[in-house]
């Protein structure tokens, strides 16, 4: 890509590659770089949207349409308003860790909102060097469940350069964005993955606790193909906004049950006859992804 630094008058199509405050960078299809101030009816744009753009005589070039989007990736912000964070997304690769150790419900939300995307998933252990310090019988026994149902993992260390070269196998020729706790290794991750292309990355605390190295999602392109898209680190991905179907149906196990319960609106809770629950007592549903399973279906109830 090369930036483009005339004042031509011109229009086209491009993509959102970063948002700073009330501006957009865009990458237009002839692989020209823009600065662009948005229409205030547009202030919804996320990285990886496709928009329309117009180039203006003087100042920044203007986005004047967002073209349909496949999909949106969202979280709440500090208010408990959904905003997006990325769109376009084919790929959900979410990071985690031996240290800080795995917030294994906070997974189970990546792989729900996957469901939601229709996007598919790649769990990346990082730090692997650490796993036999630093891994638990009850941790290895929750990763294992996520390859019981089918969910690929690469375990790799990003700082040592090992294993990072299978993820951009796994992304050629899509769209996929990095998402994951804070201080699992995002940005070393993303580092490696482009490794000419200034990604800040941040170090872990002594109490084991990662800073935020990024302050908005930005999409890069890969040298083998497809694209890649950093995010800022998420502490607590909501359920904000969805409701009970998206939650039975983000558990991709469960499926072949459902409909198999003695009343057709069970919530695989309290109900008798429940097809989940007899399924789980005989051993074909991982039980610490159903007892999550509850867990998440309580704070949707408490909404």
């Amino acid at each position: 890509m090369t930036e483009n630094t005339s004042q031509l008058i011109s229009s086209g199509a491009g993509q959102v590659i970063t948002r700073f405050g009330a501006d957009f960078l865009i990458e237009t299809d002839q692989g020209e770089l823009l600065r662009c101030t948005a229409r205030r009816k547009l202030d919804n744009l996320a990285c990886g949207d496709r928009i329309q753009w117009e180039g203006q005589a003087q100042g920044n070039a203007a986005v004047t349409a967002m073209l349909p989007r496949r999909n949106v990736l969202e979280r709440p912000d500090f208010r408990g308003r959904l905003r997006p964070v990325a769109a376009n997304i084919d790929l959900l690769i979410v990071v985690t860790s031996w240290q800080p150790a795995p917030l294994w419900e906070m997974l189970d939300r990546y792989l729900i909102a996957a469901n939601r995307l229709r996007a598919d998933v790649l769990l990346v252990m990082n730090k692997s060097d650490l796993r036999s310090t630093h891994a638990s019988a009850a941790a290895e026994a929750c990763l294992e469940e996520y390859a019981s149902i089918g969910c690929p993992i690469l375990h790799v260390s990003a700082d040592q350069q090992q294993g990072v070269a299978a993820i951009l196998t796994a992304i050629q020729g899509r769209t996929a964005i990095v998402v994951g706790q804070s201080g699992v290794g995002k940005s070393s991750i993303a580092a490696q993955l482009l490794p000419d292309t200034d990604i800040r990355v941040g170090t872990i605390s002594d109490n084991g606790e990662g800073r935020h190295t990024t302050t908005s999602a930005t999409l890069y392109r890969l040298p083998l193909g497809g694209s890649l898209i950093d995010s800022p680190g998420v502490r607590d991905f909501g359920l904000t906004g969805m409701d009970f179907a998206t939650l039975e149906t983000g558990f991709p196990e469960f499926r072949p049950f459902l409909g198999e319960c003695r009343f057709h609106n069970c919530t695989h809770n309290h109900e008798p006859g429940c097809a989940i629950k007899t399924a789980v007592k005989a051993g074909q549903l991982p039980p610490r992804r159903f007892a999550r399973y509850l867990n998440l279906l309580a704070d949707l109830q408490g909404q």
